[in-house]
C-alpha cells in the first residue's frame, strides 16, 4: 500500500442529511503544513475545501487528522493539492468539489493552487 492510500484511509464520512438537494459545504484549513522537498522546510499554507455531497459528507475530525499526516511530508504544492482533491473524492464522492491551497510567502512569492472535480478538460 503506498502512503497516499494509507493517509486517504483516515478520512471518515456520514451520511448527506439533504443529499436531494444541492448546497455547497465549505471548510477551510488554516494551520496546514508540510515540508518542502528541496530545502526541507516547512511550507505552510491554508487549505479550502468547496463541494457539494452526494451521498455523503467528509467527517471534520477525520478531516483534521488525515491533514496533520503531511506534516513531515516533503512534497511540492501542486503535487499536494492534486494528491488531496484524489483522496477526498476517492472517500466522499462528490458530485463536485475544489480544493485550494494558499501557501504563505517564501522568498517574496506566495502560491495558490486550485484543483476542481470534475476535471476541466484541457482545450
Amino acid at each position: 500500500m503506498n502512503d497516499s492510500n494509507h493517509f486517504r484511509e483516515l478520512l471518515e464520512v456520514f451520511d448527506n442529511p439533504s443529499p436531494e438537494r444541492n448546497f455547497t459545504i465549505q471548510h477551510h484549513c488554516p494551520e496546514f503544513t508540510s515540508v518542502c522537498p528541496k530545502t526541507g522546510q516547512p511550507d505552510y499554507g491554508t487549505i479550502i475545501f468547496t463541494y457539494v455531497a452526494d451521498q455523503n459528507c467528509v467527517e471534520l475530525k477525520s478531516l483534521k487528522m488525515y491533514l496533520q499526516r503531511f506534516r513531515n511530508e516533503g512534497i511540492f504544492y501542486e503535487a499536494i493539492t492534486n494528491r488531496i482533491m484524489d483522496d477526498f473524492v476517492a472517500v466522499v464522492k462528490p458530485r463536485q468539489a475544489t480544493v485550494e491551497s494558499r501557501w504563505t510567502p517564501r522568498g517574496g512569492l506566495n502560491s495558490n493552487i486550485i484543483v476542481q472535480y470534475p476535471d476541466i478538460p484541457l482545450a
